[in-house]
């Protein structure tokens, strides 16, 4: 009798126990991150670190995701814009919209060899970008100097303001020191603004962008389960995204060639790295637009928030801002409202947002 009930009780805890780890077990499952899905003859996306993929790489290998060429653009440089129109085949770079420009004179034209070797070694002055033009004997037209072409002209220039402020009085110096030495590396003559002019005219620039500048954000946030890179990149690449040169960072790419990316998609850049990204758990992504970047025409405002609504939905997630406050509709159509105004304010002083001119301030 005292057997069998030994037996009883032996095989009793023994449910008992397989029960409790099975339990263990499916609240583990439960508790993971939502996984990409891995569809008939594809394979979940790549996790790795390797999210610099080469760019316009596909971010998930989904075969019925449609493949995409669009190359992604990293705007983190805020000389990235000047020094790409700083090439032969660009429009001239330099504006007195927005530049300080002294004009060199030469008493003969110059080969673009002889420009090219007394050129300074940077593009900058302090923090802002500097550059030099040469009016093209053949052309007509400003441009960058280059080998074979000659040069009856020159001009110098330094950006007014940035997104680091207006040009001081310091940086108009060294402009006028590095010109100078240009000029006179090629027998010029050069002639400068008074430095309070272009000084007062480099804080009503700074002024007038720091009114108008505009970066959005929007938070994806999970309201039961948390999700793994792949599952974002997944979800991310079903709305166009490609994968960004930095770990945790996707582009919505622009329509226009040369033009930097409509949103930016970005997640915790070590969970992008995890040696097992399937086990890590990010809780939120975020979503960005920076307004004065990106052209009108691509209405990335109503893109950023029919994109928001939709990975929303589909994640279980929940859209808030920096204040972790829920933005409902009428708050983005409210913030629609101010962006077209702000557009309209940009128009009017030909700095356009996504033109050249507006890329270069905003930067």
């Amino acid at each position: 009798m005292s057997t069998s009930l030994q037996i009883s009780l032996a095989l009793g805890g023994g449910v008992v126990l397989a029960a409790v780890v099975a339990h263990g077990a499916w609240t583990a499952r439960k508790n993971l991150p939502k996984q990409a899905t891995t569809k008939a003859g594809g394979a979940k996306p790549d996790n790795s670190p390797a999210q610099g993929l080469p760019p316009g790489h596909q971010a998930s290998q989904d075969a019925e995701l449609p493949e995409r060429h669009e190359p992604s653009f990293d705007t983190d440089s805020g000389l990235a814009m000047l020094e790409q129109l700083a090439t032969p085949e660009k429009k001239p770079a330099l504006d007195i919209l927005i530049d300080a420009i002294a004009p060199v004179t030469v008493p003969v034209p110059l080969p673009g060899e002889a420009v090219l070797a007394a050129m300074p070694g940077t593009r900058r002055v302090g923090s802002k970008p500097f550059g030099i033009e040469g009016l093209n004997l053949s052309s007509n037209e400003w441009e960058f100097p280059v080998a074979g072409q000659r040069y009856s002209a020159f001009q110098c220039g330094v950006q007014l303001a940035n997104r680091t402020g207006a040009l001081s009085q310091i940086e108009y110096s060294e402009f006028v020191m590095k010109s100078q030495a240009f000029t006179d590396a090629i027998g010029g003559e050069v002639e400068f603004a008074e430095m309070q002019g272009e000084v007062a005219r480099a804080r009503e620039l700074d002024q007038f962008a720091g009114v108008h500048d505009a970066q959005l954000r929007f938070i994806l946030r999970a309201v039961k389960t948390a999700w793994s890179p792949g599952y974002v990149q997944q979800c991310a690449a079903s709305q166009g995204f490609v994968p960004g040169a930095i770990p945790g960072r996707m582009m919505l790419p622009s329509s226009e060639s040369g033009h930097g990316p409509i949103l930016v998609l970005g997640f915790d850049p070590q969970a992008a790295m995890a040696e097992d990204p399937d086990l890590t758990a990010l809780h939120e992504v975020s979503l960005s637009l920076d307004v004065p970047q990106v052209l009108r025409s691509e209405k990335p405002f109503a893109r950023m928030c029919e994109i928001a609504i939709e990975m929303a939905t589909s994640m279980d997630g929940v859209i808030i801002d920096d204040d972790a406050i829920v933005v409902r509709p009428e708050a983005m159509e409210a913030i629609h409202a101010d962006l077209e105004r702000l557009y309209d304010q940009l128009d009017a002083r030909e700095l356009a947002a996504g033109s050249v001119l507006g890329r270069r301030l905003f930067s």
